[in-house]
């Protein structure tokens, strides 16, 4: 099982926004912003799905993904694959449906994302940019 270390955590928690990239079934990309980003285990991260058209279109045809985590004031720049699973009831999607709603009252979360890592990258420019760290 490929886990994030409490260095990718802690970038998480410094990150407001994620593009996550998804291939349609004859290999179509798609790249698009994602605000309602969260990492639920050391290898599962959730993602709320309240405005996706292609990316829904494409994990329902190819469940593969990719989310990169980068920006301001974080230490370290990863490259996360995984498998990708639509929730859109249950237990999970509740929460989640309630996680968004905390944050922007009224906004509607259709469904989640539930991303179980495969593999995780390093990203950083250098010797070690493209190796794989999990």
């Amino acid at each position: 099982m490929v886990q994030m270390t409490s260095e990718i955590m802690a970038a998480f928690r410094s990150c407001r926004i994620f593009p996550l990239a998804t291939a349609s079934r004859n290999g179509e990309p798609n790249v698009a912003p994602m605000g309602a980003v969260y990492p639920r285990e050391p290898d599962t991260i959730w993602i709320g799905n309240q405005f996706m058209k292609a990316t829904i279109r494409n994990v329902m045809e190819n469940p593969r993904a990719c989310l990169y985590i980068w920006g301001p004031g974080i230490q370290g720049c990863y490259k996360i694959k995984g498998d990708v699973q639509v929730v859109d009831r249950g237990d999970d999607y509740e929460t989640m449906r309630q996680e968004v709603a905390k944050v922007k009252p009224g906004l509607l979360c259709r469904s989640l994302l539930v991303m179980k890592i495969t593999e995780i990258y390093e990203c950083m420019p250098g010797e070690h940019a493209g190796d794989r760290l999990a």
